[in-house]
């Protein structure tokens, strides 16, 4: 029997949680805001449009690096989840309300102005050397990327991660998303050319 690309996604998502999970939660916040510190590396022009994202579990709290980005003149915004397979992108200003998005995040409610983001933060689960990356298995993030795209948008995607989730090799599939830069609290490391 032939293992998938589908199962050894599955096997080095859950190994690579593990090793994030098994770190100190005060390691973690530590290293999170040292993630602020790239934001004179990423360095986007006044007015770019930032997607981030509110972390969940043991995920980088990118919230120190956005409000870096923010200070340097981006507009920020965070996923929203229409239905099991959209996602959208909604403008966090300081103080809006933010609502439950589900997974355990939160997010601008519905009054907030959808964006469409330009420099993405991406949330992944395993990533390696050649900036494959595996997310939570629900797509959303493959899905918006391609959409935006389309649409001339998402032209600088940054993946987040610590160190611990690189794996030596992820399954090529044809929907994925290849992410030219992780940035780790090793810094930020460029695997492709941008498109």
């Amino acid at each position: 029997m032939t293992t998938t690309a589908r199962e050894i996604k599955r096997a080095l998502r859950a190994e690579a949680l593990a090793r994030r999970d098994a770190t100190d939660p005060l390691w973690r916040a530590e290293a999170s805001l040292g993630f602020a510190e790239a934001a004179e590396v990423i360095a986007p022009a006044p007015g770019t449009v930032v997607s981030g994202f509110w972390p969940m579990r043991s995920e980088v709290d990118v919230r120190p690096l956005m409000a870096a980005l923010a200070a340097m003149g981006a507009r920020l915004c965070l996923p929203a989840l229409l239905d099991k397979t959209t996602m959208i992108f909604r403008e966090l200003k300081r103080g809006a309300p933010l609502v439950d998005m589900g997974f355990g995040t939160k997010g601008p409610d519905e009054t907030a102005a959808m964006l469409e983001p330009s420099l993405m933060l991406v949330p992944l689960a395993a990533f390696d050397r050649r900036g494959h990356r595996i997310g939570y298995g629900a797509g959303y993030y493959d899905r918006a990327i391609e959409r935006l795209r389309e649409n001339g948008q998402a032209r600088h995607l940054i993946g987040i991660a610590f160190d611990c989730q690189e794996v030596a090799e992820v399954p090529d599939e044809p929907h994925d998303v290849i992410i030219p830069e992780i940035l780790t609290e090793s810094g930020l490391r460029s695997f492709a050319p941008p498109l």
